[in-house]
């Protein structure tokens, strides 16, 4: 039956009524009360980089939250047009900043970019207190349940600064509690973006204090640690006008590449800033190699993957009027980075000619990680010129992510359901030993189906061209040579769910019908993905199925904890 709707159909909703209707529109993953904490911190530390205050408290009684900074305070008892005060507006008035404007004091470079963030504590939360102190003044305001109860104006003798107290409310999180572990984490990480900071966390009577004497250095230390191959980093410190850039970057004997991007001191994961430092690290690299004849005129240059291997960088842009996708401040969708990638460049290139010994390693990595891809690459256009050469098939393409290592019964390769499960996996792989092939959707059904049917299948010619197979038309069978087998294993992935039953079926149909040795002698394997995820507050764990969960259920029913229903293999 369909339905219509009515003039009572249609709602018109307040900032507070939508945002705790919705909490994780604003808020995010709404599991742990972390967030709220996170948009109080920014607004702490965009005024220590304004240059007001050097030190921020943080203090954790079970789910009661407090940060106090040192900053300039806001104006005391400030009346606004519509009655409200500025101190009250600030927390309560959505779109309500000072920080919007390029012009404006805080230069458009801050965190707190939307006038959203502290809105999302009040509104959140059973009570939210604010106390500001400024030039001998004070004002005190207190809000329950995201509306406004009360506000006391005095004097003070206090240094300038401001104290924000609140209680997250159980209606929208699942533990009002936040993650000490991550709040931990991002301390640490704050105070090597802002050398001079100094954070203290007074965790329910545990105290610690973040400092950093070496910035940037610090989180690279930790991150390296005794992985690294190169005596002398690279440093920037770049700063015109506005615009800042801080970076070290270094390389290790990992085969992944790590790329941790700041912006204004907020962690970021895509936008065109990373991609522009990639572009002018592969550019610059590839120009100095081939100005000292590592690199012949006559080859081609190389891949940024293969220039970044074991690269490990760290960097964080000061910038105005960074535009994000949402208020958690991920993606980035628009940023000037015209200040600088023509200064990072020249301090590459500075950095290059100086360090000519470490350099000259980097460059016999990635020519040897160049010449892997390369044999890899002719190894898969061998498998398929053998196959058209006997049985004149049609030549596919495919989307292979080859491994590298030269035995190749030790590597194994991953078949997974589209280009979304093979991007998770191609960033969790180990690039030396483990492939991964992505298939769209569910294979042709061999189970009636002749020699030549599959051979006008492009998802099952990729798998026989990349397994290292051989059609044999005198048995109507796909056949395979130990020595030419490209992989000793060959694993099936898909989801944890009817469709990925069913394409697992339809791989081992296919194998069982054209190739069953390949089964008998063990070398095909099934990936086996939880279907359920079960979050407590002293971590989570993973059920492979129904039967797992009722038991664990059954096991646990006076316990507190949160059930995903998983699909995908991410």
């Amino acid at each position: 039956m369909s339905k219509t709707y009515d003039k009572d159909s249609i709602e018109s909703l307040s900032p507070l009524e939508f945002t705790r209707l919705k909490p994780g529109v604003y808020a995010g993953d709404t599991t742990y009360s972390t967030q709220l904490l996170v948009e109080i911190l920014s607004n702490s530390i965009d005024e220590f980089r304004l240059g007001h205050g050097n030190e921020i408290d943080i203090t954790i009684d079970k789910d009661i939250i407090t940060v106090e900074d040192y900053g300039q305070g806001f104006l005391v008892n400030e009346i606004r047009e519509d009655g409200k005060t500025v101190l009250e507006a600030a927390f309560s008035v959505l779109n309500t900043s000072g920080k919007y404007r390029e012009d404006g004091t805080y230069e458009g470079t801050s965190l707190g970019s939307f006038g959203i963030g502290s809105k999302i504590t009040t509104f959140l939360s059973h009570w939210l207190r604010v106390d500001t102190h400024r030039n001998g003044q004070s004002e005190y305001i207190l809000f329950e349940e995201g509306v406004f109860n009360k506000r006391e104006i005095g004097s003070t003798v206090l240094k300038n600064g401001t104290t924000v107290s609140w209680q997250p409310s159980e209606e929208f999180f699942t533990h009002t509690e936040v993650e000490i572990d991550k709040v931990k984490k991002l301390c640490q990480t704050i105070v090597c973006l802002c050398p001079g900071l100094t954070i203290n966390l007074n965790d329910n009577g545990n105290k610690i204090s973040y400092f950093s004497k070496e910035g940037i250095d610090d989180l690279v230390d930790i991150a390296v640690k005794n992985t690294e191959l190169i005596k002398n980093r690279f440093h920037m410190n770049y700063e015109k006008g506005k615009n800042k850039m801080d970076m070290v970057f270094t390389y290790t004997s990992n085969y992944s590449s790590t790329i941790v991007p700041y912006v204004n001191t907020g962690l970021t994961d895509s936008g065109q800033h990373i991609t522009q430092i990639k572009t002018t690290i592969t550019r610059v690299f590839n120009k100095f190699f081939k100005e000292k004849g590592w690199l012949k005129e006559k080859d081609e240059n190389l891949t940024g993957d293969d220039i970044q291997e074991g690269m490990y960088v760290v960097f964080n842009i000061t910038a105005p009027n960074v535009a994000y996708d949402a208020q958690v401040k991920s993606r980035i969708t628009k940023i000037d980075m015209s200040p600088f990638t023509e200064a990072f460049a020249e301090e590459l290139e500075y950095w290059l000619y100086n360090n000519e010994k470490d350099v000259k390693g980097i460059a016999d990595k990635a020519i040897s990680a160049r010449n892997a891809r390369q044999a890899a690459k002719r190894a898969r256009e061998a498998a398929r010129g053998q196959v058209k050469k006997k049985e004149k098939a049609v030549k596919f393409d495919t989307k292979l992510a080859d491994c590298y290592g030269k035995d190749r019964l030790k590597c194994e390769i991953y078949i997974v359901e589209g280009d979304s499960a093979a991007g998770n996996l191609k960033t969790a792989r180990d690039n030396e030993f483990q492939a991964v092939l992505p298939v769209r959707g569910k294979i042709l059904n061999t189970q009636k189906a002749t020699l030549d049917k599959i051979q006008k299948n492009a998802e099952i010619m990729s798998m026989i061209d990349a397994f290292g197979l051989t059609i044999d038309t005198k048995t109507m069978k796909v056949t395979y040579h130990r020595d030419d087998l490209r992989y000793g294993k060959i694993i099936i992935l898909s989801d944890a769910d009817v469709d990925g039953s069913h394409i697992k079926n339809l791989f081992y149909t296919f194998i069982w019908n054209f190739c069953p040795d390949l089964i008998k002698e063990g070398y095909v394997f099934a990936g086996v993905p939880p279907l359920y995820k079960i979050t407590t507050s002293k971590g989570y764990k993973y059920l492979k199925n129904d039967m797992a969960l009722l038991k664990y259920r059954e096991a646990n029913k006076d316990k507190k904890y949160i059930v995903n229903r998983l699909k995908g293999l991410g």
